[in-house]
């Protein structure tokens, strides 16, 4: 509950800091992308950039997770096999 907190409040206050940034950054520049050609405030180009890397970065991270998180799942169920092959081993030397 508390972390759920602190991650909403962090998020809020990052969305005020950016709308003040915003606004304290109203130079206007033209930008061409393409074909396409319009203009900007510096803060708002600047947000964008930003938030392009960390979305990139983000997706970047999600891939190295996936992949652990498959490789943790193949080392249960190998371990899960030698659990019950130790279990088979172990029940058929008793000689009860």
């Amino acid at each position: 509950m508390l972390r759920r907190i602190a991650s909403l409040s962090a998020i809020v206050l990052l969305v005020a800091l950016a709308v003040i940034f915003t606004a304290l950054n109203q130079q206007r520049f033209a930008v061409d992308v393409a074909m396409a050609r319009f203009e900007v405030s510096s803060g708002l180009a600047l947000l964008i950039a930003f938030s392009a890397g960390l979305l990139g970065g983000a997706l970047w991270r999600s891939h190295w997770i996936a992949r652990l998180l498959s490789e943790r799942g193949r080392l249960r169920e190998a371990l899960r096999l030698a659990e019950a092959r130790r279990q088979e081993s172990a029940d058929s030397q008793d000689p009860g």
